[in-house]
C-alpha cells in the first residue's frame, strides 16, 4: 500500500478585525498579531485605551481555529512545526491582502506588534516584504531562528524596536530571556530597547498605551 502527500492551491477566505476608524485624523496605524489561543476580535480589547481618533488598529486573524478545553472556547494559532514554510507562505498572502484592502496612508506612523506566537509571524512578514514601520514591538515571543541582521538592514534609521517581556513569564526562564535579548541586539543593534515588567505571560496594556 503506497501512501503519499500531495499539495494543491486553492482560494481561501479569512477575516480580520479593526478598532476605530481610519480617517484624516488618524496619526498611528497598528498591525497587531495575536498569540496562540486568541481570536483577533478579542485581542483588540488591549488597545481600547488608545486615543480612538488618533489610532486605528488592524488585527489579523490566525487561520487555524480549534477548541480550547475544558470550556470549549474557540482559539487559533498561526503556525506549527509541521509544514511551517507552506503555512507561512499562506500567511504572507493573507497579510498582503489585508494591506491591499486597508491601503494605509504613507503619512501615518505604522506600528507592527506581535504578541507571543504573533512575534514570529510579524517578523517573518516584515523581513519577507521589507515592510517599513516606525516601531516594531516584540512582546513575549520568540525570534525566528532563521532571521539575521541582514534581513532587517532595509529598515529606516529612525525605526524603533521594543522587546517586552514579563519577568515571571511561565514560558521564559533566565536563559531564554538572555538568549532572546541577545538575538534582538544581534538583529537590531542600538535601535532596540528592552522593556521587562513584573508579571506573567500577559499583554502589558500600560506599555502599549505609552508607545505613542
Amino acid at each position: 500500500m503506497n501512501s503519499e502527500e500531495r499539495e494543491i492551491t486553492y482560494v481561501s477566505n479569512n477575516s480580520y478585525s479593526t478598532l476605530n476608524t481610519l480617517s484624516a485624523r488618524t496619526k498611528t496605524v497598528w498591525v497587531v498579531c495575536h498569540g496562540m489561543g486568541y481570536l483577533s476580535r478579542y485581542f483588540l480589547k488591549y488597545f481600547k485605551g488608545l486615543h480612538p481618533e488618533e489610532n486605528y488598529i488592524i488585527a489579523p486573524q490566525a487561520p487555524s481555529k480549534y477548541y480550547i478545553q475544558p470550556k470549549m472556547h474557540v482559539g487559533a494559532n498561526w503556525l506549527t512545526r509541521d509544514e511551517t514554510a507552506a503555512g507561512m507562505q499562506n500567511n504572507l498572502n493573507y497579510f498582503d491582502a489585508i494591506f491591499e484592502a486597508e491601503n494605509i496612508p504613507n503619512n501615518v506612523n505604522l506600528i507592527v506588534l506581535g504578541y507571543s506566537q504573533g512575534v514570529s509571524v510579524a517578523m517573518r512578514y516584515m523581513s519577507k516584504r521589507q515592510l517599513q514601520c516606525s516601531q516594531l514591538v516584540l512582546h513575549s515571543g520568540g525570534i525566528p531562528k532563521e532571521l539575521t541582521a541582514k534581513d532587517f538592514e532595509y529598515l529606516n534609521d529612525d525605526t524603533k524596536v521594543k522587546l517586552i517581556y514579563g519577568t515571571e513569564d511561565e514560558y521564559l526562564n533566565e536563559e531564554r530571556i538572555k538568549t532572546e535579548s541577545e538575538r534582538a541586539k544581534e538583529l537590531f543593534g542600538n535601535r532596540v530597547t528592552i522593556l521587562p515588567f513584573e508579571g506573567e505571560h500577559v499583554v502589558n496594556v500600560d506599555y502599549i498605551n505609552n508607545l505613542v
